[in-house]
């Protein structure tokens, strides 16, 4: 039997080279066995892994030298390995040993090992999405001065692999991380890490979490509410972090009551000039019309539009959502049937898919003009169902005008289109994904386009190896999109 002691729980390089020397000397999985030696850690300066029955590995051995792997494993394994199983180095050896008489293997979802290291690393990847959007910092101070500090437990070992976005996000604050695996430091020009500390190092209530609070609950929309969906996104295991979490009880009993009032309530009525100039031009041809000269012209005017004949059948016109200037605009296909109820654009399940990408690539919504090619809801009838259809070239030709005022009116500096009838609008012509995503486009309006997938099509792959593959590559679409316009 080997026995091979890594230095620490996240020692990736240490298992990769005592893998890699096992492999080349043709040592079988189950005659491995994978142990983390207790007196080292990541910040003691430990020494390289050793295998126990043949002493320390050199890593420059042309044995272990010539064996190569594809990089969709080393990716994989670089994440799996932040997963608290005790049985992921072991399930990582397995896939390795593979590797070399099944070069697709990584392919392969079906595979069993295939699917339980997939399976690690979306947890994995879920557990640094969760640790992005609930970590709280409270203000304090030191010798140098004002510093943030919070304390976490992530659900996995992320927190050194999540630290460069707090870096980026918080660039100009002095901060400490604290979690039970590792501490995270910037000083605002470098980052550091210190073994794990314990939840009493992190100070208590401080003065902003009133104001926080206060915010909190008055952006808490109760029509809105779904409780399963609010409990999956913010798992009750962060609660006690979260400064807001003391208000959700008293929210989520509050919320039919305060949904009666708002749909009791009249809604704010556009002024008489606007409505008058909206009504007049939904009825004009797309050249015949006055162009709308701000936000509020543009939602009277979709409201009123009569250009195609799909308001006929919709509950509403759904315009864009977002700040009047905005450097990034978003451009997807039509309102869904939520969307076409509620009067927002992507607030549906493409719209959570939409929200959870735009966080994993460090894009604030808030920030950004969220609109459709489309402002109606185009469907069909089965039973009480209402069925999306895509809307033809036509009807994206009519619905140009109310798109190309937004565009006119917020100057993005970047246009993403997601999806291919987002693409036919912005573009004007046929613009296939595979062949344009990754790419930026120039715009006769001097902005950059970018291409990507719809989320609703990421909602629709059956594969789940292929439906990983392609939010990652949204994921990065977005990213670009934004450093783009940055």
């Amino acid at each position: 039997m080997e026995v091979v002691r890594l230095a620490h729980e996240t020692d990736f390089a240490g298992w990769r080279q005592a893998a890699r020397a096992l492999r080349a000397r043709h040592v079988a999985p189950d005659t491995t066995l994978w142990t983390v030696d207790g007196q080292a850690n990541l910040f003691d300066g430990a020494s390289p892994s050793e295998i126990a029955s043949e002493g320390p590995i050199d890593p420059r051995s042309e044995t272990a030298g010539r064996f190569t792997v594809p990089k969709a494993f080393v990716d994989l394994s670089a994440k799996v390995i932040l997963h608290r199983s005790d049985e992921r180095f072991a399930l990582l050896y397995r896939l390795l040993w593979r590797l070399q008489d099944q070069p697709s293997l990584m392919h392969i979802a079906s595979d069993p090992d295939v699917g339980r290291a997939q399976g690690f690393a979306g947890e994995v990847s879920r557990a640094a999405h969760k640790m992005k959007a609930f970590v709280r910092f409270r203000q304090t101070s030191d010798e140098d001065g004002e510093a943030f500090v919070a304390w976490f437990e992530p659900a996995h070992r992320v927190a050194e692999a999540t630290a460069p976005f707090f870096a980026r996000r918080f660039a100009n604050m002095r901060f400490s991380i604290l979690t039970p695996d590792a501490c995270v430091h910037w000083d605002m020009t470098e980052l550091a890490f210190t073994p794990g500390a314990d939840p009493a190092d992190a100070p208590a209530e401080d003065a902003l979490e009133d104001y926080w609070r206060t915010y909190y609950a008055s952006i808490f929309n109760p029509a809105r509410l779904k409780i399963g969906a609010m409990q999956k996104e913010m798992p009750k295991r962060y609660w006690r972090n979260l400064p807001e979490a003391a208000l959700i009880p008293e929210l989520i009993a509050q919320a039919q009551g305060r949904t009666d009032t708002m749909v009791r309530q009249a809604p704010t009525e556009p002024s008489r000039r606007v409505v008058k100039a909206a009504i007049r031009n939904s009825r004009d041809a797309p050249w015949e019309g006055q162009a709308a000269t701000s936000l509020e012209e543009v939602a009277a005017g979709v409201d009123h539009c009569r250009r195609c004949d799909l308001w006929r059948d919709a509950t509403q016109g759904v315009v864009g959502e977002g700040p009047g200037k905005a450097k990034l605009l978003f451009v997807g296909e039509q309102p869904g049937d939520q969307e076409d109820l509620a009067g927002k654009p992507f607030v549906g399940p493409a719209g959570q898919v939409f929200n959870k990408a735009l966080a994993e690539a460090g894009v604030p919504r808030t920030e950004t003009y969220v609109t459709n090619a489309v402002k109606h809801f185009k469907h069909e009838l089965r039973g009480k169902r209402r069925i999306h259809q895509t809307p033809n070239a036509g009807e994206v030709t009519a619905c140009r005008w109310w798109l190309d005022a937004e565009r006119r009116i917020v100057r993005p500096r970047v246009i993403v289109t997601l999806g291919a009838t987002a693409g036919l609008a912005v573009f004007g012509k046929p613009t296939p994904i595979g062949k344009f995503r990754g790419q930026p486009i120039q715009l006769s309006d001097q902005a950059q386009g970018v291409v990507t997938y719809h989320p609703s099509y990421l909602l629709r792959l059956p594969d789940e190896a292929a439906k990983a593959k392609a939010y990652a590559a949204f994921v990065e679409d977005l990213r670009l999109a934004w450093s783009l316009a940055a």
